[in-house]
């Protein structure tokens, strides 16, 4: 018998990456990536933020953040600033630009893609909420309390 976390695991990717292409067909109407809607999602409503403060708020990997950036910014959507405290990093906002197109696509976009949880209770919400927060508390602690720790080398 395998073990019986890979059917859940591999029901909760289905899921994203259904969840995804659903979406995905907004996001590409607009000529945007999904990394870069993402980008374009969180930089929304706010004046702006730090590459840090991007790469905790979005799905996207350190090593892929600063490309996405730069091709945002080549397309007139976001502007990048040097940081005035640290001159390594730098902060990036939406430009005038860059806020047209959040207004029109992320409504849209979540009007569309949140049709598919149109069923869902503020309990269903809850319990699926407390599901993942758990096992993404787990995950995230690489390995659970009381075993011991593996190293490969």
């Amino acid at each position: 018998m395998g073990a019986r976390f890979l059917k859940s695991i591999r029901l909760l990717a289905e899921c994203m990456q259904g969840y995804e292409r659903l979406s995905g067909e907004y996001v590409r109407r607009s000529g945007l990536t999904h990394a870069q809607f993402d980008i374009i999602a969180t930089l929304g409503n706010t004046p702006g933020m730090s590459y840090k403060e991007l790469g905790e708020k979005t799905l996207i990997t350190k090593g892929t953040l600063t490309g996405v950036i730069e091709r945002l910014e080549q397309k007139g959507l976001v502007e990048r600033q040097r940081s005035d405290c640290d001159k390594r990093s730098f902060f990036v906002r939406l430009t005038k630009e860059g806020e047209r197109v959040f207004c029109d696509v992320f409504p849209e976009v979540i009007s569309q893609s949140g049709k598919v949880f149109a069923h869902y209770t503020p309990d269903d919400f809850s319990a699926l909420e407390k599901t993942l927060s758990e096992l993404k508390n787990v995950i995230m602690a690489g390995h659970l309390p009381g075993t011991p720790e593996h190293d490969c080398d």
